[in-house]
């Protein structure tokens, strides 16, 4: 990985909300990330994944992250949502493809193959900063939405290196709802290949996580029923024997109020 930089940085509970860039090797473009690093001797790392229309901004004004964070001597290290500064086509079109929306996927289909290596970058790249430059062996992935998704995803196919998942209103069986379909069909192309990127075809083929699962789940949310549908994650871990909680929350929507609510309760099962 080519040296970060710093930004910008601010004193926050004692500890520092930072915000970098760097060269990505797997994009091959510069790419930002922020950090929340407490005060004093570091316990555990949480890698943040966004949703859609996101950037490595929103997680640290709006999650109200910091203070509970500081006080479980947690740092957090949030990405972007996909590269930046390019043209290519269809990039820009639309909230859900392309900038903003690269789905946490390494892309196969001409132009975004070069550039859209999400997967690759943040297991690559970002990952490894936990512990080369944070000196932190114990890391746990959360996730919203999206980032819902990459969270399980990532999760399930590298056990060995997050220690829990716990998702927001995540997007559970992509290859399966329009904003799924519609990612995978432009970055990816052939359908044979989503699997690798669905939280319930990666149970179905035997990837599993040795801890339990957790989901919270609003239950006024607004794409609940036409883009997240947690119950067939439920139902397919209950079928394939994954350990989880669906975690209902009364009343709640998608937005960060519900997860600043029911942030600190996660933080607990990490």
């Amino acid at each position: 990985m080519s040296p970060i930089r710093l930004r910008k940085s601010h004193k926050c509970y004692g500890g520092t909300t930072a915000f970098w860039s760097h060269d990505s090797v797997e994009t091959q473009t510069p790419m930002n990330f922020a950090t929340f690093v407490p005060a004093g001797e570091l316990r555990h790392g949480i890698l943040w994944l966004s949703g859609l229309t996101c950037t490595e901004e929103n997680f640290m004004a709006k999650a109200g992250a910091q203070r509970i964070l500081a006080e479980q001597r947690t740092m957090v290290l949030v990405p972007d949502t996909s590269p930046r500064g390019l043209h290519l086509r269809g990039e820009h079109e639309s909230y859900d493809f392309g900038s903003g929306a690269g789905f946490y996927l390494d892309a196969t289909v001409k132009d975004y193959s070069q550039h859209y290596r999400m997967y690759s970058y943040i297991l690559k790249e970002i990952y490894p900063l936990f512990r080369d430059h944070f000196g932190i062996h114990t890391v746990s992935i959360m996730g919203h939405s999206m980032g819902g998704h990459g969270a399980l995803v990532f999760g399930l196919r590298n056990p060995h290196l997050f220690q829990k998942i716990t998702t927001f209103a995540p997007i559970v069986n992509p290859s399966q709802v329009p904003w799924g379909t519609k990612a995978l069909s432009g970055y990816l192309g052939d359908p044979s290949t989503w699997h690798a990127y669905d939280a319930c075809e990666l149970l179905k083929s035997g990837h599993r996580h040795p801890e339990p699962i957790v989901i919270y789940q609003g239950t006024k949310d607004e794409y609940l029923d036409s883009q997240l549908k947690v119950d067939r994650f439920a139902h397919a871990a209950d079928t394939y024997g994954q350990k989880y909680e669906l975690r209902l929350c009364e009343g709640y929507d998608h937005s960060y109020y519900f997860i600043q609510t029911f942030f600190g309760e996660a933080l607990a099962f990490t």
